[in-house]
């Protein structure tokens, strides 16, 4: 008799909270109704013809012109210089040239953190002379090193000896760097 109670109680519950998520589903869509009653809108963009489908990317290999560190070298907001390192071709034609100067923006730096989480730098806005913006990768991010992957194994082996476990959370992670001879690749796509 106890469990056909709880089986009682439970669907009882069940069609409770059924009927009450419909019930405010109606007054939500009456709500929406009555505030937007009689007005109209534009559209606000124009679907470009843009094939977001096709995955034709031709790469874009650059380097930084001097090194760079998360730590003190940059602020956000600052552009950077990159170089290519290569002709790029699209169709036949060099749309961009080797040596040609990249311009971008650094638009996030995330400090390294306790418990060794890494630093990152992403890096966005390209701009090229010939290739259209849009047509380009958002971002690149440069990571730091993660040295979470042996502090939390060694955090969790000390917690038999309880202050030494809460020691490891002063472990920071690695700061991120850019060299000037490590290259970023960036994708290129001529058909968006």
């Amino acid at each position: 008799m106890n469990k056909f109670l709880r089986f009682l109680v439970l669907i009882i519950f069940m069609l409770f909270i059924c009927s009450e998520s419909k019930s405010y589903a109606l007054v939500q869509d009456e709500l929406v109704n009555d505030t937007l009653k009689n007005k109209s809108f534009e559209k606000p963009y124009n679907a470009y013809k843009y094939n977001y489908e096709d995955l034709k990317r031709i790469p874009i290999e650059l380097r930084v012109i001097a090194d760079i560190k998360s730590e003190k070298d940059i602020t956000e907001g600052e552009t950077i210089i990159f170089v290519a390192c290569h002709d790029v071709y699209s169709q036949a034609r060099r749309v961009l040239k080797k040596g040609d100067y990249v311009y971008a923006k650094v638009e996030t730096i995330i400090k390294s953190g306790m418990n060794g989480i890494p630093a990152s730098i992403i890096f966005g806005d390209f701009k090229f002379e010939n290739i259209d913006s849009s047509k380009v990768s958002d971002t690149y991010e440069v990571y730091g090193q993660d040295r979470s992957l042996w502090v939390y194994p060694l955090k969790w082996a000390l917690t038999i000896l309880p202050p030494t476990g809460s020691l490891t959370n002063f472990i920071k992670g690695g700061h991120a760097k850019l060299k000037e001879n490590h290259t970023i690749e960036i994708y290129y796509h001529p058909n968006w």
